[in-house]
């Protein structure tokens, strides 16, 4: 039973992120006056301008930029789930270890793109592909398999050429 209500709580917060992305950070992120703006109006650019890194992980985390946003988000939802740990406390421990995960895996898909790429090529997918408003899962893409919302890019002709056209771009510009 206990192994059951911690699998459930892994599956409830894959599914918990899937949402959150694609509603609150993109969703309503789009908006410059939203709150959630820091996801796609800093980080998303950050990662697109250089493939994948965010130099925001490299700053405290206790800051008001895109990085402690992010971390103050995630804080709060686990604080929000601390009754189940009274209730269900299995559940909660897959509910606050995959919120752990999220912060761990995305930060150092962050600082080192190529762990990135390799270890989460959904996330990167996510980023570097050319729709940004699919494959929402960070963690693990369960929910996108699901939802139909996976849309692999990594290894495609098109992310070939893609990495080529940046490549000769940066080497432009570095003249």
């Amino acid at each position: 039973m206990i192994a059951l209500g911690f699998v459930a709580g892994l599956l409830y917060a894959n599914v918990g992120e899937w949402t959150i992305h694609r509603f609150a950070l993109h969703g309503l992120g789009k908006s410059r006056t939203s709150f959630w703006s820091f996801h796609f109006h800093e980080h998303h650019q950050a990662a697109r301008r250089h493939d994948m890194l965010d130099e925001d992980y490299l700053r405290p985390v206790f800051a008001w930029h895109a990085q402690g946003k992010e971390a103050a988000a995630l804080v709060f939802a686990a604080l929000s789930h601390v009754p189940l740990a009274f209730v269900f406390p299995s559940f909660y421990a897959g509910v606050l270890l995959n919120i752990i995960g999220y912060y761990v895996v995305h930060r150092r898909a962050h600082l080192d793109p190529d762990w990135g790429r390799r270890w989460l090529p959904w996330h990167y997918d996510h980023h570097m592909g050319p729709d940004q408003d699919q494959n929402w899962c960070v963690t693990w893409p369960g929910a996108d398999w699901v939802l139909r919302t996976r849309r692999p890019y990594k290894g495609t002709e098109r992310e070939t050429a893609d990495r080529q056209r940046r490549a000769q771009r940066a080497a432009r510009s570095a003249q």
